[in-house]
């Protein structure tokens, strides 16, 4: 349990980091309200119904999709849906198929994209 609590404040942290060096967003908990743009928006929300609904994996195979090019913008959403992906209980990630050693490599492979990996090293080395 400390070790699952201790990998979701390492995931926060590396979130909120990378939020305020990229994006110049100083926030405690990195939610849609960071999203401007009104189709970004909608595709975030798409993204965290399908979480919600416990199709985690299916959303994570769309942002891999969208993330392909390189956008930074398309890296604010990501960001944002594993962070909402963090603040769920191991109890719903293990129902679907999903935990948080997944989500830590999803967001390393995620940062990676983004010439991040040091990054990623810095804070998701446990």
């Amino acid at each position: 349990m400390y070790e699952q609590d201790y990998i979701m404040r390492l995931i926060k942290e590396m979130v909120r980091m990378i939020l305020k060096l990229l994006f110049n967003i100083d926030t405690k908990s990195p939610s849609a309200e960071l999203i401007e743009e009104q189709a970004e928006k909608e595709i975030l929300n798409e993204l965290l119904k399908l979480a919600d609904s416990g199709r985690i994996i299916e959303a994570e195979e769309q942002i891999q999709q969208m993330v392909s090019g390189g956008n930074k913008r398309k890296l604010k959403i990501a960001l944002i849906f594993y962070s909402y992906i963090n603040d769920m209980t191991d109890e719903f990630l293990q129902q679907n198929d999903y935990s948080r050693d997944k989500l830590s490599s999803d967001l390393k492979a995620l940062i990676s994209l983004y010439g991040l990996e040091s990054m990623a090293e810095t804070f998701l080395e446990y």
